[in-house]
């Protein structure tokens, strides 16, 4: 069963039919023909293309197709071209020619756009609470993290000292903002495109208010001919996964990087390490590395999108079909990785000792040339006057908090005696107490926030 074959003498080629073919990728959206269709009737009973009987009888057969489908016992047929089709067919074995009704005024134009939009509303919640888990996660790492100080870096370079529940909570504040693209994505794909018909609207007395309402959309679109086309919502999920898989991406790296013996920040649970089926020593931080990888699809599967509708001529053509296997895959590849990485950085082993001990002096350089503006120096003055002992102290091999005040006050006379106290790496961190900034009660401050106290 074919839904346009009348005007045709053959039928389609066999390898036409396969490359044609959508059923594989689009049966995904079952339910949500279904749910569409359902609302469809509805809408064309009361515009009086449909009899009460045929109305009641279309509806019950929809509602045991959906059972069906629910269940698992859903048959799909060799002619079934796409779920569209094999709902139809299987609704007219099921009462007969009066499921031939059902499509008055509807095409599959405005109905798969109708389907995948459904398909997306109800799947956006979903991947949001994925990433709940793993910020989730990550608050309590920063709430177990306490006043332990660890590293900063610039350029991989060990920078300036910080807590590590403010690195915990750096990680945080990224995936907040991929939530947020998210949810506010939600009123871009919360647009009614069902009776638009194939390009130029439904001929029929339909109440399209009345029908998105039925079907939960927030609006209704406004040209027929943009909303059979129209999958700006689709890229823009691609690019929300995209940009998410960045930000996952370097959390993965920071890890892969910290658990390493070179740093040793951080040991991961075995049940989320690997081995090597050669070195008995290894302990793998796969899970880490495949999100680094994935991030790489992700941003593939965006591109693809991209680069299929970029020279579309009209309102749909059969391109668009490609246009719902990324966003099932970027979909699963965000709820595949996103539970794991929870699970991880829950069961992650923090090493505080390795932290404090990667703190040297020379990291409160900056907290040096600080010292000096609170004695009236210019900060410009300062900085190099700061380099300056950062300089003679490796030259005279020595540590900065070591070098004795003589060698401070040759560089310049504003250096005293209470010059020492800069070296503190926890004195350095709590004078951060600027919105934003490392201090403790500022990263107190950052979970109030996030927990809404």
């Amino acid at each position: 069963m074919t839904l346009w074959g009348g005007r045709f003498s053959t039928k389609l080629n066999d390898q036409a039919w396969d490359l044609n073919t959508s059923l594989p990728v689009d049966k995904r959206m079952a339910l949500q023909d279904v749910d569409g269709s359902r609302a469809w009737a509805d809408a064309i009973h009361k515009a009086g293309i449909l009899s009460d009987k045929e109305y009641a009888s279309i509806s019950l057969g929809l509602v045991t197709i959906k059972e069906e489908f629910s269940s698992g016992r859903f048959n799909f047929a060799p002619s079934d071209e796409d779920i569209h089709t094999a709902v139809e067919r299987r609704l007219t074995e099921l009462i007969g020619d009066a499921a031939g009704k059902l499509h008055a005024g509807r095409s599959r134009n405005d109905q798969v756009a109708t389907d995948f939009r459904l398909w997306m509303l109800q799947t956006i919640p979903e991947v949001v609470s994925a990433f709940r888990l793993l910020q989730n996660a990550i608050v309590e790492q920063a709430e177990t993290a306490g006043k332990i100080i660890m590293p900063g870096y610039t350029h991989l370079q060990r920078a300036q000292p910080i807590l590590l529940a403010h690195w915990w909570l750096s990680h945080y504040w990224s995936l907040q903002r991929d939530v947020e693209r998210l949810h506010d994505l939600i009123k871009r794909v919360s647009v009614l495109p069902l009776g638009s018909g194939a390009l130029a609207g439904v001929p029929f007395e339909i109440d399209r208010v009345a029908l998105a309402q039925a079907l939960g959309f927030a609006d209704v679109s406004q040209n027929s001919l943009d909303a059979v086309s129209d999958r700006d919502f689709a890229a823009e999920y691609l690019f929300c996964a995209a940009m998410s898989g960045v930000h996952l991406s370097k959390l993965a790296e920071q890890i892969v990087l910290c658990t390493s013996a070179e740093f040793g920040f951080f040991e991961l649970s075995d049940a989320f390490s690997t081995g090597s089926s050669l070195m008995p020593q290894k302990k793998n931080p796969d899970v880490f590395e495949l999100t680094r990888g994935k991030a790489g699809t992700l941003l593939g599967l965006l591109t693809g999108l991209l680069a299929t509708l970029k020279g579309l001529p009209s309102t749909y053509d059969k391109d668009l079909q490609e246009d719902k296997a990324p966003v099932f895959q970027a979909t699963d590849t965000l709820l595949a990785i996103l539970p794991v990485l929870a699970g991880a950085l829950r069961t992650i082993t923090v090493k505080p000792e390795k932290m404090r001990n990667a703190i040297d002096p020379t990291m409160m350089a900056t907290d040096l040339a600080d010292y000096l503006v609170n004695k009236g120096v210019p900060f410009r003055e300062a900085h190099a006057l700061a380099g300056k002992a950062v300089r003679a102290a490796g030259e005279g091999k020595v540590s900065l908090e070591k070098m004795p005040l003589e060698a401070y006050q040759a560089i310049s006379p504003a250096f005293e005696a209470d010059v020492y106290q800069v070296f503190d790496p926890m004195k350095s961190v709590e004078k951060r107490d600027a919105i934003g900034g490392t201090s403790l009660q500022s990263v107190k401050n950052q979970i109030k926030k996030i927990k809404g106290v």
